[in-house]
């Protein structure tokens, strides 16, 4: 266990007893079992983890556990992307922000000093005191976008994903006037708003938002925005 670790856990014991908090045994193996992750556990993901120990717990004892954790400064509670709650190691006096991968849904933590000295920079010329922040990245990890295809139907696309109208599935002239009437055309660059995995797509190009229904945007073919960064 690092060392920083077994700080925590001296802490858990001294911090759980004096404020006369149930079960210690029994929250502390929790503790141990978390500490010994570096992942963003659920709850569902932390009992697993406990069974494989040969720990069995009731799912309400453990939820609360992580509730008392995140309460006395052990744990962070996190919710990525309107997911599930994921709770992850809090050190003391430590920062970091995430990249979620939307497709895999990989988390990677990050930390940059250039970046927090730059928060700090903006809020105070908003005249405005920070206490807390976090930043979270949506977008696809390098794994995921090595077997991500150069052209693929609309309605595969993920929300926030910058596409270029590459032409339709099929060929068909009156589609391309269908598309033509409704103000896209082919060549168009579009940003997806929405894309709830029923067929139907939101998406914007320049101040204008389109609707486009499940068997439009399965014959849409579309290609990623290419970005320079140089």
């Amino acid at each position: 266990m690092k060392p920083i670790h077994i700080q925590e856990t001296k802490q858990f014991k001294k911090l759980f007893k004096q404020e006369g908090i149930d079960h210690i045994e029994e929250r502390f193996a929790i503790l141990e079992a978390f500490l010994q992750t570096e992942q963003h556990v659920t709850v569902e993901e932390l009992i697993s983890i406990l069974e494989k120990q040969q720990t069995v717990l009731a799912k309400e004892f453990v939820k609360d556990t992580l509730k008392l954790l995140v309460r006395f400064g052990f744990a962070e509670e996190n919710r990525f992307d309107n997911g599930k709650n994921r709770y992850e190691h809090r050190h003391l006096g430590q920062h970091h922000d995430h990249m979620v991968c939307t497709k895999c849904r990989k988390i990677i933590e990050f930390t940059d000093d250039h970046l927090e000295m730059l928060q700090l920079q903006i809020a105070g010329e908003f005249g405005f005191h920070m206490l807390l922040h976090k930043m979270e990245i949506y977008g696809i990890c390098s794994d995921c976008l090595k077997e991500h295809p150069k052209l693929m139907p609309l309605h595969k696309a993920k929300p926030g994903e910058r596409l270029v109208l590459k032409k339709y599935a099929s060929g068909a002239t009156n589609e391309n006037m269908r598309l033509l009437n409704m103000g896209l055309r082919v060549g168009d660059e579009v940003e997806v708003i929405s894309n709830l995995g029923m067929g139907q797509v939101v998406v914007a190009s320049k101040d204008n938002r389109y609707v486009l229904g499940k068997e439009m945007s399965e014959e849409i073919i579309v290609e990623h925005v290419k970005k320079d960064l140089r």
